[in-house]
């Protein structure tokens, strides 16, 4: 049960070193193991650096793609014999032809390594050092016993492989780690992060770049409707431009009440002042007296914020190895944290406990630590959270994004969780296109778009209509579609809103129909074609039609009476835009329109 006593509208902020195995020692301590490996590895790079140029070549080769004619798909050269069980001596370990034909494709090793001819030879001990790297990192993951924590290591492994500003391509990666330890790049200064038998779980935030949004794929974006009235890309594309640096966008006192909840935790994240990571007990692991004492501290959290929990229940659930803890560090102790289990075969996890210390509230900790935990199971491929609220959590939750609508079916978590006495079960439904963690900077920068958008259309707004003077001859009221302006943005909040969606589409048809049928219609029964209207698409940035309303109709796209009103009078104020007062198309358009308001009013879809 998730209890709200230590959260206020906050969030914690997080900055986990990513972990790499050390490599496996044979006995003796955790770090004299990896200085051995470390001291291999170099004994290896030295070796191949000294070998000759064709043994480098067969080396690389298996990581080299194919270059033969016919657009072979062999993504590395594969030998036809496997080196043989004894040692080879020097001379038959060099002995390399570049004939041998690859076990795969039956091209030859020259084949694969075509790009290398003209490389030199610096530049080959930096690709051989980068393979050696790469062989010894996989090899030590793959050595780790814990299926949770290679799980880990090989999502960052990936990450780090993938990513062009890792360190791994340094060419003194594993060189001078202080004790044997490989140091690992988490932002902008290194640190050593403890082996992977210290740590049940750990759970670490991308560096740099942070996870986007899923982008649809380029045949994906070709095959998505376009919709008339959408913002064209290109002028998104030219906003956003003028906003890319981050100095453009004006940045809210931490104070106002317009900033983020987690505004003020990112930016401590982003300073190393605070950091997170996912920890748990573990009964088939060596203890470690760090992880230990964040478990003791975690304890202490949780009761003195939850007065009302039993410790002997929070101590029991804190240090259950089913249970996990993404734990908030600030100054190497722990000040927050959350509580959980997942439960993957039923696709949710149950938030048990969730607390900030006292001192430590009202700074963003609590929102940001939730959005921290969202992101950690979207890696892992849960997509809901569970939890049950006492009265003074219910409002915390809810602004994380909680509500009592559970879209998880009820035979998934009956008999899974523990029903808690007079609480709320609450869920929410995880989003994995949504970075939550830079979420609010996301929407902050969607508002100045939209904000300069909005400038840019005021600017192209050029008539400017003159003041009503006809009440100075006595008269006492008039129409409101008749004042001129008004009726180019018409939106009517008075009159009868069908709620039956068929009244509503055999209403708006019957309409469509009498307009269509109307003397004055025939100028905007279709699309204007560019060769009867040169330049018309260049004036009018959103075209509408009749042709266009009928097919909008039948796909039932209009739900409301202001969708189908908005788009009839883009045709009138369409026409009056392009075309001069004095023809013919103008005259159509004015008397077309008294005609359409005319029946809208006997409908009774607006006030006569």
């Amino acid at each position: 049960m998730a209890d709200s006593a230590g959260i206020q509208q906050g969030s914690p902020a997080i900055g986990a070193a990513g972990l790499v195995p050390a490599a496996p020692g044979a006995g003796g301590t955790e770090g004299s193991g990896a200085a051995r490996g470390s001291a291999r590895i170099a004994v290896k790079k030295a070796q191949l650096r000294s070998s000759p140029r064709p043994k480098k070549l067969e080396k690389l080769g298996v990581y080299s793609s194919c270059k033969a004619e016919g657009a072979c798909k062999c993504n590395g050269w594969k030998s036809q014999n496997p080196p043989p069980t004894p040692p080879q001596t020097e001379q038959q370990s060099n002995a390399v032809n570049l004939q041998e034909p690859c076990r795969s494709c039956s091209h030859t090793l020259g084949d694969h390594v075509t790009h290398l001819e003209n490389v030199s030879e610096e530049e080959m001990n930096r690709l051989l050092g980068i393979v050696l790297d790469v062989e010894y990192l996989y090899t030590c993951i793959h050595k780790e016993e814990d299926a949770d924590t290679k799980q880990v290591y090989f999502s960052l492994f990936k990450e780090e492989v993938y990513s062009h500003n890792s360190p791994i391509w340094s060419q003194d990666f594993l060189a001078g780690a202080a004790g044997g330890q490989i140091p690992i790049h988490t932002g902008d200064t290194p640190s050593h992060a403890p082996s992977p038998k210290q740590l049940s779980s750990v759970y670490t935030p991308p560096a740099g770049e942070k996870r986007k949004p899923s982008e649809p794929l380029p045949h994906e974006e070709n095959k998505r409707p376009r919709v008339v009235g959408d913002i064209p890309m290109d002028l998104i594309n030219e906003v956003m431009a003028t906003i890319t640096d981050p100095a453009a966008i004006p940045e809210t006192s931490l104070l106002s009440a317009h900033s983020a909840r987690d505004e003020a935790a990112r930016l401590e994240e982003r300073r190393g002042v605070i950091e997170f990571h996912v920890i748990g007990n573990s009964l088939n692991q060596k203890p470690n007296k760090r992880i230990l004492m964040w478990l003791v501290g975690l304890q202490n959290v949780f009761s003195h914020q939850l007065p009302r929990m039993p410790k002997e229940y929070i101590t029991r659930l804190v240090f259950d190895p089913k249970h996990k803890t993404l734990s908030l560090i600030k100054d190497g102790r722990v000040i927050g944290g959350i509580c959980f289990r997942m439960f993957p075969s039923q696709g949710f996890t149950e938030i048990v406990f969730c607390a900030v210390t006292s001192n430590e509230q009202v700074k963003g900790y609590g929102t940001h630590l939730m959005n921290h935990l969202k992101e950690y199971h979207i890696k892992h491929e849960i997509l809901n959270f569970l939890t049950y609220a006492d009265e003074y959590a219910i409002g915390y939750f809810k602004k994380q994004g909680f509500s009592k609508d559970i879209k998880v079916p009820k035979s998934k978590y009956v008999g899974y969780i523990k029903d808690y006495e007079g609480a709320t079960l609450m869920g929410c439904e995880l989003n994995p296109s949504i970075p939550y963690t830079e979420f609010s900077v996301i929407i902050k920068k969607q508002k100045e778009i939209i904000k300069k958008l909005i400038e840019r259309k005021q600017a192209q707004i050029r008539k400017v209509y003159p003041g009503l003077s006809c009440f100075k001859d006595g008269v006492r009221q008039i129409p409101i579609e008749s004042i001129p302006g008004i009726r180019m943005l018409f939106f009517f909040s008075v009159g009868k809103e069908l709620k039956d969606p068929d009244q509503l589409y055999s209403t708006l048809k019957t309409i469509l129909q009498h307009v269509k049928s109307h003397q004055n219609a025939w100028p905007f029964m279709e699309p204007v074609k560019k060769t009867e209207a040169p330049g018309y698409y260049q004036v009018i940035r959103f075209p509408m039609d009749l042709k266009t309303m009928s097919e909008r109709l039948k796909s039932r796209y209009y739900t409301t009476r202001k969708l189908f009103m908005a788009d009839m009078q883009r045709i009138f104020t369409n026409c009056r835009e392009y075309n001069p007062p004095e023809s013919e198309y103008y005259k159509c358009a004015n008397l077309l329109e008294k005609f359409f308001y005319t029946k809208i009013k006997e409908a009774g879809l607006i006030e006569k």
